[in-house]
Order: structure tokens, then sequence, then C-alpha cells
């Protein structure tokens, strides 16, 4: 049976002139390339930077068919192969020099006084106060009670968005082979007024990190960024975030080292 191949792309003049190479190339190699997603997909290929995948994986649901990156974007930590490497592509695929890196992801359930809403991120999902003062939230972890914040908010990444925002702020980077969540302050303030930790805090995936509005935010809206995308809610009772159920199946050469990826992007 023929592969059938689905590939999205950020309509970018680059990436569609590599579309349109891939195409030509997928059916010469009896490929069935289809412009339409659905069930039947075999394997999407999504041609861009990292945003792109961020985009398709929400874009699809969160499906369980195979992902493919190649990158005509920046860094590039979720696109596997380069322009240049199409041929190889198709031959690692056909001869199955392959295999499938599953990449967890984070929800946060926001509990507001008309409804509970429900977010999923693959790199990260931010709780942030209004833009021209700080934020307070009371954080506990699986009913223990750790701190009172106070800053700007803070971010919960998943092992793969360690490298994202997440590394931007300070906080450290994370074998995508680690099942784990990361919280990590924004602009934590640190004084004789307000004390809070400055720096990550890492804890196991099976834990429930619980987000609680105290005196001075309980009258505010909050926005919760999830990929980049925000969202923003009144009346927020509490916000509760855990390791989500979705996945998604990142397919990778059988070269593909995760630390060697990072020192190719960072140093």
């Amino acid at each position: 049976m023929r592969t059938k191949v689905f590939i999205h792309t950020n309509e970018s003049k680059t990436s569609n002139a590599v579309k349109t190479r891939l195409v030509a190339m997928l059916e010469k190699a009896n490929f069935l390339v289809t412009d339409k997603f659905d069930k039947s997909i075999n394997l999407l290929v999504c041609v861009g930077g990292d945003g792109t995948f961020l985009q398709a994986a929400h874009e699809y649901n969160f499906p369980d068919v195979p992902f493919i990156g190649i990158n005509t974007g920046h860094l590039g930590f979720f696109q596997e192969i380069m322009p240049n490497q199409l041929d190889e592509f198709i031959y690692h695929y056909n001869t199955n020099k392959y295999r499938i890196q599953k990449i967890t992801t984070v929800q946060a359930e926001i509990k507001t006084k008309e409804a509970t809403h429900r977010l999923v991120g693959i790199n990260e999902i931010q709780i942030k106060g209004p833009s021209t003062s700080s934020t307070h939230l009371n954080i506990s972890i699986s009913g223990s009670f750790i701190e009172r914040f106070s800053g700007d908010g803070i971010l919960v990444s998943t092992p793969s968005g360690s490298t994202a925002y997440n590394y931007s702020l300070g906080g450290c980077i994370v074998d995508p082979r680690i099942n784990l969540l990361q919280v990590t302050p924004i602009a934590p303030i640190n004084t004789t007024a307000y004390r809070c930790f400055t720096s990550s805090i890492v804890m196991p995936a099976e834990l429930t990190l619980q987000v609680e509005l105290d005196d001075y935010t309980k009258d505010t809206s909050l926005t919760l960024i999830y990929d980049g995308m925000p969202i923003v809610y009144d009346n927020i009772e509490s916000v509760n975030f855990t390791m989500a159920k979705e996945t998604i199946n990142l397919l990778r050469f059988d070269s593909y080292d995760f630390w060697a990826k990072v020192k190719s992007k960072f140093i």
C-alpha cells in the first residue's frame, strides 16, 4: 500500500518552494501526496520552523500520525531535516531507518466563576497578570503549599519546551526522555516585602501544580498563553497544571541525538 502524505507549510516563499520540490520527489518515489488532512494519512510533513510544527499539532488536534519537520525557519528543534536532505529523508523512511519520539504535553484546567476551561501546550503554558502590574499567586504542588509568588507570572514547560521560552527565562534544559514538568518564574520579585523562588522548580509528571489567586489578584483579569497563543480570563478561581493525555509522534532518524542538537543550536 502506498504511503499517504500530507504536507503543512507556513506559506512562506521558501517553504512553498520546498513543498513543490518535495511533492515531485515523493510522487516519483511512489508516495501518495494529498491536499486534505484526514485519518487515513500515514505521515504529516511540516515545512517551516518550530512555530509551524506547533501550529500543525494544534490545528489537527494532536493526531496519532507521525510528524516529520523540514526546517526553513531559525532554530528548528522539532524540525528534523534541512531542505537539502530531502533525498536522505525519503531513503531513511523507505528503509525504516527511523524511530518515533513521543512528545508529551502540559494542560491547564482553568476554573472561573462561570465555567471550567482546558488548554493544552506542547512547549509551555504561561499564566500572567495585567501587563502594567505584578500578579500574586498562591502556588501548591499536589495540595502542599509552596509559595506566594509575586512577579509577572509563571511558565510551566514540558521537557520539549525546556529549550524554548523556558530557557530564555533561565530554566534548565531537560532531556525529552525524562517525564516531568518544569515551573519557571517570570520576573519574580524577591525583596523584604515579597519572597519567592527565583529559579525553576522541577516536579514529577504525576503531580499537580495548583495556582490560586490571592486577595490582590481576585478581581483582575489573567492571561493564559499556550504555545504563544494568549487567552484572557476573568473571574478565575484556580488553575491546575498537569501532564496532558495528548502526545505527538515525532519521527526521528536513527542518527538523531538530542544533546548533539542542543550543542549545535546553543553553543
